[in-house]
């Protein structure tokens, strides 16, 4: 990016903007998976291409090339003949175009250069189409081991980010340790500015969840007092000081008070431990729907929005999977909407029907209640569904 910054400064434009977000050859090879592909990848491909090419989520295609590995060839054709264009052709973009989808490579096109562009695109698309349905011809597979090799993806992201799938009793146990907890306390150097508007974001976001009796205040890390039931948030800088003086204390440290995912986290296990505390009867019966599994316990009347979880480490299958069920359900005129949402933002209402694998569901039963779930074995494919689709309005 720098040296394309360089070259944009005095030429107007740069191919390098290009190398990685061409589109053409992951297009190419998904395809050939339409054409000549088996099985459940064959089914899925067009729509990952509609988000691979429009939406420029590149790693949609991953796993398609992790069934075949013969295709990063299909891959490596097709970028060279791409760049090869758009050198000849003297294409270039005015500045990095992110996501990699054609819509935002054309915003950063220049004027003049729209034809070397898509010129270079549509090359990489043929040459990686072409070389991929010689490759797929020729395969004895039966395609059906898309959903494993999605899931391998998932997990080889998640190693070299040195992160896991947080496991139901890690949720459990994250709620858990919020139990004592009565009072938010932001504290900084001085007890003003920055602490003080920590603490109002904080505070405005407790109370959308509906949580009630914590408070939320600032203060001056040296006036600390300790007590039970405290929750201090201060800068890491300053961590160590606050928990000399309220060793009792559970202890947040965050990089900046105006912005920071962790009060994302705080909310949730607050909200999840109101609502386990107030309706302990209500999780028992929710968790033993979502163990049966049977679509005869959802109430398919209440249903006003069908979610996906969206998730760090299955992004690419969650959209996936969103953009099928959606497709699923315009070709039933059915009007029900579809969305994929983060699990804290749920309202826990039983007008929301989760679709989610066994893992997942159980953490969203340690934080909702009343929302109505159904459990797949795969986001994708499971044949559960169709069932679904046809008994939503």
């Amino acid at each position: 990016v720098p040296l394309g910054i360089q070259q944009a400064s005095t030429a107007g434009k740069s191919v390098l903007f290009l190398l990685e977000s061409n589109p053409g050859p992951g297009l190419g090879i998904l395809l050939a998976f339409m054409f000549f592909g088996k099985g459940s990848a064959k089914g899925s491909a067009p729509g990952a291409a509609i988000i691979h090419f429009f939406g420029g989520i590149h790693e949609i295609y991953f796993p398609y090339i992790l069934m075949k590995p013969a295709l990063i060839l299909a891959a490596i054709a097709g970028g060279v003949s791409g760049t090869f264009t758009f050198q000849l052709l003297g294409a270039g973009l005015k500045a990095a175009a992110s996501p990699g989808s054609i819509i935002a490579i054309l915003l950063m096109t220049p004027k003049g250069s729209y034809l070397a562009v898509l010129s270079g695109v549509f090359v990489a698309a043929v040459v990686s189409f072409l070389v991929a349905s010689v490759i797929l011809k020729h395969d004895k597979s039966t395609g059906d081991d898309l959903a494993e090799k999605q899931a391998e993806m998932e997990a080889m992201k998640a190693e070299s980010k040195g992160k896991e799938m947080p496991s139901s009793q890690a949720a459990q146990d994250s709620v858990d340790s919020y139990a004592d907890v009565k009072k938010i306390i932001f504290a900084c150097d001085a007890g003003m500015g920055s602490s003080a508007m920590g603490a109002s974001l904080l505070r405005d976001k407790v109370k959308k969840a509906g949580i009630k009796d914590i408070s939320v205040t600032n203060t001056a890390v040296n006036r600390l007092k300790d007590e039970q039931g405290l929750l201090v948030v201060t800068q890491e800088e300053l961590a160590e000081r606050a928990l000399q003086r309220t060793p009792s204390a559970m202890h947040v440290s965050v990089d900046n008070f105006l912005s920071s995912p962790k009060y994302d986290e705080i909310v949730a296990n607050l909200k999840a431990l109101s609502q386990i505390q107030d309706k302990p009867q209500a999780t028992e019966n929710t968790v033993k729907t979502a163990e049966a599994g049977d679509l005869g316990n959802v109430d398919f009347t209440k249903v006003e929005e069908v979610n996906f979880i969206r998730h760090d480490q299955h992004i690419g299958t969650v959209t996936m999977a969103t953009s099928l069920f959606s497709d699923s359900m315009k070709k039933a005129n059915k009007q029900t909407p579809v969305k994929a949402v983060r699990i804290n933002e749920l309202e826990d209402s039983d007008k929301h029907l989760v679709i989610v694998t066994a893992a997942a569901k159980k953490n969203l039963a340690v934080r909702y209640t009343d929302i109505q779930t159904v459990v797949v074995d795969d986001l994708l494919t499971d044949k559960k569904l169709q069932d679904v689709v046809a008994k939503l309005k």
